[in-house]
């Protein structure tokens, strides 16, 4: 009998747990707290314009703290195939995370497990751009501002369509003050959260972090109601 090559299974909201990532980790400190607090994901950035960038050798002393059964999202933004190739021989990053214009063929060229950012806007067919990506492992919607990134900024999740072909990871503008409303309205897979945790920019603040947990399981309590 033939199994099909994606499964999608949608848990009762009663039964599923909100996946956390903490994105822009530019510390081992840092690192260290988050998944003392119960994230579930450690993302760090390749992309050298953005504030949160880390070199290899900063990326390995942070993969250095984190524990099994936490994954460690490698980001990357237009890269060339060598540089993604070099930092999966120098990290252990178990998750890559491609955040800018990459196509198919390119994400699941280095066979491993991918997700793919879409940046959320009017006119973007969600269900069309997710049937794109048919080896990804899910979807992350972000905020549609210029350069990569959503910058802070959160989007209109009544973009998001009800039923879409790949577990959701929602982004963009997250924070502690919003974070239980976004999982009452969208109750995606994930969420993922970056500058609204920080202190500064790529310094996560461990109060602020603490309190973005709190409000996802929050919100999975009242979309269990």
């Amino acid at each position: 009998m033939a199994v099909s090559s994606r499964l999608s299974i949608r848990l009762p909201s009663s039964l599923q747990r909100i996946r956390i990532k903490i994105c822009g980790i530019t510390r081992p400190e840092d690192a260290r707290a988050a998944v003392d607090l119960g994230a579930d994901a450690i993302g760090l950035v390749f992309y050298a314009p953005s504030p949160r960038c880390v070199s290899v050798e900063q990326a390995w002393e942070i993969a250095r703290v984190v524990p099994p059964f936490v994954t460690l999202v490698g980001l990357f933004v237009n890269e060339s195939k060598l540089t993604v190739r070099r930092v999966m021989e120098a990290v252990p990053v178990q998750l890559l995370q491609f955040h800018g214009e990459e196509e198919e063929s390119f994400c699941r060229s280095f066979h491993a497990p991918y997700i793919k950012a879409a940046r959320v806007r009017t006119g973007l067919d969600l269900v069309k751009y997710a049937d794109a990506y048919p080896t990804a492992q899910g979807l992350l919607l972000d905020a549609f501002v210029e350069g990569y990134g959503g910058g802070g900024k959160s989007f209109d999740w009544s973009l998001i369509p009800p039923h879409l072909p790949l577990p959701v990871i929602l982004s963009g503008g997250l924070d502690p003050g919003n974070v239980a409303e976004a999982v009452r309205t969208v109750q995606p897979w994930a969420v993922d959260v970056s500058s609204g945790v920080e202190a500064a920019k790529g310094i996560k603040d461990a109060g602020k972090m603490a309190a973005f947990i709190s409000g996802v399981r929050d919100g999975e309590a009242g979309s269990a109601l």
